[in-house]
């Protein structure tokens, strides 16, 4: 972003006289005072404090501008303020305007899983022959949308734009908001099943991702989900399925995992053997899913191969890191829902290790009346042949307690713990593990079990 404050206040109408400081160049957008560049337009939202309180540390720390809510009381007149009815709804405004200002292709991506491996992936792919701007983090929702926007270079060919939804209406509007020319549904799960009920309901929410795709755009989704197929069915603009059945359009035909990487080949280009430095079969998926949008893009398979070997993932999403004792953990800690879960529980079992595999698992969170149901369902991929111990952390996971202990799987290897009681399940590992073990850690973020993880890396 580089646009002088003139150019703003008109892009948004703000309501309030900027003359004397219509030159001033704002270089980026940030909502947090602590953490901004010089130069940016400071936003003050409303959460659970008002961020007009932190106006004046934003300008202390460089920022150029700020926004400013007309029904404030404005008590600074020493810096450029842009007034306007409701902050949040300029800078969505203004993410529009510039958005079309810079006009690159908007890939948008969505789903129950994987979305934003995926997202690093089209990025990874895109990256080799455009000029690409992707989502940090996970911002993802009617703030990070804007702000990822926002933030493009001017320069910008391609932005791949994240975007999350835990309620109906939210994917139409980012949809709207970005209208992308091509939009990836990864999969359909149960993540959100409290705010929804069923995975229909997910589905129908997850499709309104094409409310704003482009009439010549394109729909990019997993052809194995049927309830994917029957809504795609029903919209004009051009269909792209990927997944692992031969009607799909592009498809795994072989699958070779390692210790941590993965080798699979495509239909579309047979002779060729491409990796993913990570482990779980599942991620080929989201691989295929990155390779329908390369395509799409004319980005050669030779491209593909190299920025899917190389491709550089956010933080936290199943990393592999050393333990102080040597043993290796794979560390999923952000987000956490029962088809992920059983996933890497499934992998985790299945990798060769001389030593034992223990799993540190957290509550799944918004899973609502179906929650005990969903976390028992766990123990189905929970061997005491294969997994030797578990670490229960969180008062949803006393449902699986009961199932594992229904199930046969030995007394003393279950583990259970509050969510308060974090140290202590560092505490008890660190007690446990050895060299030669395999640790998986998994939940949702709000259980913050990336704290174990600090505690037992090297």
């Amino acid at each position: 972003m580089k646009m002088k404050l003139a150019e703003i206040a008109k892009a948004i109408n703000a309501q309030n006289d900027i003359e004397q400081w219509k030159d001033v160049e704002l270089t980026s957008v940030s909502f947090d005072s602590r953490h901004l560049e010089a130069g940016a337009l400071f936003v003050p939202l409303q959460g659970a404090q008002d961020g007009h309180r932190f106006v004046p540390s934003a300008f202390a720390n460089g920022a150029g501008a700020a926004l400013w809510a007309s029904d404030h009381e404005i008590v600074d007149h020493e810096h450029p303020l842009l007034v306007v009815d409701d902050p949040l709804k300029a800078l969505q405004k203004l993410s529009k305007y510039y958005l079309r200002k810079i006009n690159p292709i908007v890939v948008a991506v969505t789903g129950s899983n994987g979305k934003t491996t995926t997202k690093d992936m089209i990025a990874s792919i895109l990256s080799t022959q455009l000029n690409v701007t992707k989502t940090y983090a996970n911002f993802n929702n009617e703030i990070g949308v804007p702000v990822t926007l926002l933030n493009m270079e001017s320069n910008t060919e391609a932005v791949v734009v994240e975007m999350g939804m835990d309620r109906f209406g939210q994917l139409d509007f980012l949809s709207k908001l970005a209208s992308p020319d091509i939009a990836v549904i990864t999969m359909i799960g149960e993540a959100h099943i409290e705010f929804f009920g069923t995975r229909d309901r997910i589905a129908d929410a997850k499709m309104e991702i094409t409310h704003g795709l482009s009439e010549d755009g394109t729909l990019v989704y997993n052809g194995d989900e049927p309830l994917l197929n029957d809504r795609a069915a029903k919209i004009d603009q051009r269909l792209v399925r990927f997944g692992r059945h031969l009607d799909d359009d592009i498809y795994a035909t072989s699958v070779k995992a390692g210790e941590r990487s993965i080798d699979f080949q495509v239909n579309e280009w047979p002779d060729k053997t491409f990796t993913i430095p990570m482990v779980g079969e599942y991620n080929v998926n989201n691989a295929l899913a990155a390779m329908a949008v390369g395509q799409l893009l004319h980005i050669t398979p030779d491209h593909m191969k190299s920025a899917l070997a190389n491709v550089e993932l956010t933080e936290n999403r199943a990393e592999w890191v050393a333990g102080k004792s040597g043993e290796q953990i794979l560390s999923d800690v952000y987000n956490s829902n029962p088809t992920a879960a059983k996933q890497v529980l499934k992998t985790i079992s299945a990798m060769p290790t001389t030593g034992r595999r223990f799993a540190v698992l957290g509550d799944m969170l918004e899973l609502g009346e179906a929650s005990p149901r969903l976390h028992a369902s766990l123990a189905s991929q929970i061997d005491p042949e294969k997994i030797q111990g578990v670490y229960l952390v969180g008062q949803q996971m006393a449902a699986l307690k009961k199932q594992l202990e229904e199930d046969g799987y030995p007394k003393d290897a279950i583990h259970y713990y509050q969510a308060d009681q974090l140290e202590q399940v560092a505490a008890d590992l660190q007690a446990t593990l050895r060299g030669d073990d395999l640790v998986l850690l998994k939940g949702s973020h709000g259980i913050h079990l990336e704290r174990v993880l600090d505690a037992i890396k090297k």
